[in-house]
């Protein structure tokens, strides 16, 4: 249980690397620096943390739930914080993927 808490971190710390990519485009210098520093951190931890968890959870599994908690957390950033367009095939695929995270979680 322990490996799937450390996976669903390193999930948030990559939703958390992309909301750094966000912010650090529409702003130069000193600010745009201290963005893509947070991004690099962040971007670490989240291997780090994968790695971690693929100890115990297969890595068929392990990196698609991975990336899929960093796809859906980009969209959701993307749609509610830099006012992206939520449009119907957006939301419809978001949650096949969503729902294809749940799946590979269950047959684990």
């Amino acid at each position: 249980m322990m490996n799937w808490i450390i996976l669903i971190t390193a999930g948030l710390c990559e939703v958390g690397f992309t909301y750094c990519l966000g912010r650090a485009k529409g702003v130069s210098g000193n600010e745009w620096w201290t963005w893509i520093a947070v991004f690099g951190l962040l971007y670490v931890l989240s291997a780090i943390l994968l790695a971690k968890a693929t100890q115990t959870i297969a890595l068929g599994t392990a990196y698609p739930v991975w990336t899929g908690i960093g796809a859906v957390g980009a969209v959701v950033i993307g749609i509610f914080i830099f006012k992206e367009p939520a449009t119907f095939w957006r939301l419809f695929f978001l949650t096949t993927l969503i729902a294809s995270i749940i799946g590979l979680k269950a047959i684990s």
